[in-house]
């Protein structure tokens, strides 16, 4: 290479360099003047959460904001999952997705705007609910976004899909949506996929690893069957309270007798549900299982164990095959892949907003699960990366950790937080990474 060539070199690197610079900077300057309207958005659906497939505030919000701003929206998709198309000339096809929907948990947290909402499920039964996953904040963020990415489209081409999907804490929302046809009613299928989940780590860190980042699951529901009578006779029973509770303490030994130490699988029991009186013994009892897994070997020495313990109660209890415990499957989903080169590209960038050493590549993946790659499951056009981004406010988690917690609280549990800090930075990390996907 010539000097010549070489000083040519050098100008344009420069002046790449301080183009990015400018754009990093007008982002945050956009982010953070918009900031006290994220903010009120974010407490108005925390206030105010739905579950899967009943998100119909959420939708209706959403679908008008983005109507708003000149995206074309698709609604309805799976019941309640939105789509907003912003078409900007040639280049990739960029998804970002955020997932609407709430957990049955109550909410301790004391914050001025926590929910004090109830709900009824599918099954009659009314209970509370709260955001206590942060999908109140991931649909913020789409917001946030979508407002960014309007304002500053000379400095970017292609075609921005914002999904907002239901239902993913039963693992069945991208499913639905796809099922429902979203591609043949209109979604571009995507060349990217990216999103973010909130995680209680301080907020300014954020965790983007390459490979497996998230666990298989598969969710199920086992019904015993048994004889039903007086409380006072059980010897003209056939006890399924029994049989539940031997079966919850025999499933366990899946875990520490069936599958190698080496390998990593989990076995929850979230609920038992079956009779009502003192003095009664149900015909019936329900006991509602998860399954986490990274493998396919693993995740059938689950599922086979579990119908071997069910069978083997049931030939315990002297039941007909007729009566023999049946299993329900629920929501399944694969592990969670992060794409490498995408991923790196995306760490890249994000050191203009994010301290490089807050960046964490090399955590474990997760034992939770996520059915965002369900959105392109079985399409080798896309790839994906889905960032974990912490919004624990600073001290709170400084201090878990002193304690020597993990953190200082948890996803799923009534005290779980989002710093509001977290609202505009989320948004600022999220448009950053996807106009670095626009570039060719």
């Amino acid at each position: 290479m010539t000097n010549k060539a070489f000083v040519f070199l050098i100008a344009i690197i420069l002046a790449v360099s301080t183009i990015q610079a400018q754009t990093a900077k007008q982002v945050k300057q956009m982010v953070y003047s918009d900031s006290l309207r994220l903010v009120e958005i974010f407490k108005d659906l925390h206030q105010n959460p739905e579950l899967g497939f009943m998100e119909v505030r959420t939708s209706g919000i959403i679908a008008k904001e983005l109507k708003a701003l000149g995206y074309e929206v698709i609604t309805g998709i799976a019941k309640t999952g939105v789509v907003g198309i912003l078409k900007n000339g040639e280049g990739p096809i960029v998804m970002y997705r955020a997932d609407m929907d709430c957990n049955s948990v109550k909410e301790i947290t004391g914050l001025p705007y926590a929910s004090s909402k109830t709900m009824k499920k599918d099954d009659g039964t009314e209970v509370p609910v709260m955001h206590a996953c942060g999908h109140d904040a991931h649909v913020t963020w789409l917001l946030g976004i979508a407002k960014i990415m309007v304002n500053i489209k000379n400095q970017w081409k292609g075609t921005l899909v914002l999904l907002a999907q239901p239902a993913e804490e039963t693992l069945t929302g991208a499913k639905a949506m796809v099922n429902d046809k979203m591609y043949e009613k209109g979604v571009p299928v995507p060349d990217y996929l990216f999103g973010m989940h909130t995680w209680p780590m301080a907020v300014g860190s954020i965790i983007n690893g390459i490979g497996e980042r998230a666990a298989g699951s598969d969710q199920l529901d086992v019904t015993f069957y048994g004889v039903g009578g007086h409380g006072s006779t059980p010897e003209v029973t056939k006890d399924p309270v029994v049989m539940a509770s031997n079966a919850v303490m025999q499933y366990q030994t899946i875990i520490s007798r069936n599958i190698a130490a080496q390998d990593v699988a989990v076995l929850t029991v979230g609920a038992i549900q079956g009779g009502g009186d003192n003095n009664v013994i149900p015909a019936s009892v329900v006991v509602k299982l998860n399954l986490r897994w990274f493998t396919e070997k693993t995740r059938n020495i689950l599922l086979d164990g579990i119908k071997r313990i069910n069978e083997g109660i049931a030939v315990a209890n002297g039941l007909p095959k007729e009566s023999y415990p049946s299993i329900l499957m629920k929501g399944n989903v694969f592990p969670q892949v992060n794409d490498a080169s995408l991923t790196n590209k995306i760490n890249n960038v994000l050191t203009s907003v994010i301290t490089p050493e807050k960046i964490f590549t090399n955590t474990l993946p997760i034992m939770g699960s996520e059915d965002f790659n369900h959105l392109v499951l079985g399409n080798n056009k896309t790839v994906c990366d889905y960032i974990f981004v912490g919004t624990a406010n600073p001290d709170s988690y400084a201090k878990a950790v002193q304690e020597g917690k993990r953190a200082p609280y948890f996803n799923h549990n009534g005290n779980y937080q989002v710093d509001l800090a977290g609202i505009p930075l989320g948004v600022q990390i999220g448009a950053t990474a996807l106009l670095e996907m626009f570039k060719k």
